[in-house]
């Protein structure tokens, strides 16, 4: 069984993929029994299905037996509460996913991604009022939100106040298609690592996933690791931090592979 230090979470996005049965999951696994392995050797997965279909509470519950008890998912907010133009007007979409079953995760039940589009700008105004949207809880279980911006607007100090004021995270990646900044806006850290290799059977060279765990070491002491790049300069360190690191896209036939070379490193 995987484990984990006590603030660092390493996983993938779904757990099903055709590949990965080939590389993966061991021959001839039953595709009902894919969730009950992949949370066993990793310690969290990001779910991306929850981002285009509205999901069952009995869904929820199903994935929350079926996995260990220090296991976490990540939720993908409806795509409905932020591909909109007036991001104002999101509540209703909002709504309907926080209560579409997801307290049946239980302690499971780790950040909710809100994912924006490429083409979404940042307006300061409409943005706050998207955020004031956000509920601190459900069902007496707070809710933690990640920001998944990805226009080069975000890379201003307005958008992280927002985000700090709200205790909301910012996604970091390493990937080029998106901004890549790792500035610290709330009291956990959320990674996307994209940049996987199919040439590499880890996904990331052996030199590069020591960099990882290192960064993802530092961020949950509090403090920031100096050579990621970040809007603002780099600030005191804080009290320590949960950190959640998904390797997602790239060559996403590694991404297991990854995730467990990385794990293995913070063991």
């Amino acid at each position: 069984m995987a484990k984990t230090t006590t603030q660092i979470r390493v996983g993938i996005g779904g757990w099903t993929f055709e590949p990965w049965r080939n590389n993966f999951y061991p021959k001839g696994l039953a595709q009902t029994k894919e969730l009950e392995y992949a949370s066993r050797q990793l310690t969290a997965i990001e779910v991306n299905g929850t981002y285009y279909s509205t999901m069952k509470p009995a869904s929820f519950k199903k994935w929350h037996d079926e996995t260990p008890d220090d296991f976490m998912f990540s939720l993908k907010a409806n795509r409905f509460a932020t591909n909109r133009r007036v991001l104002a007007g999101a509540g209703e979409s909002i709504t309907r996913f926080v209560g579409s079953g997801i307290s049946e995760l239980g302690n499971k039940l780790g950040p909710i991604v809100w994912q924006f589009m490429p083409a979404k700008q940042f307006d300061a105004e409409d943005f706050e009022a998207f955020l004031v949207l956000l509920p601190k809880d459900v069902d007496g279980r707070k809710l933690r939100h990640v920001l998944d911006v990805r226009h080069p607007s975000f890379m201003s100090s307005d958008y992280l106040l927002l985000a700090r004021k709200y205790k909301c995270a910012s996604v970091f990646t390493d990937s080029e298609k998106f901004p890549s900044f790792a500035d610290l806006t709330s009291d956990f850290v959320y990674t996307r690592l994209m940049k996987s290799e199919e040439k590499v059977k880890t996904g990331y060279a052996p030199k590069a996933l020591d960099q990882w765990a290192a960064a993802a070491q530092v961020w949950a002491k509090g403090d920031a690791p100096d050579e990621l790049p970040r809007v603002e300069p780099k600030g005191k360190a804080a009290k320590a931090r949960d950190v959640f690191v998904f390797f997602i896209n790239g060559a996403k036939e590694r991404a297991p592979a990854a995730a467990q070379a990385l794990i293995a490193r913070l063991a």
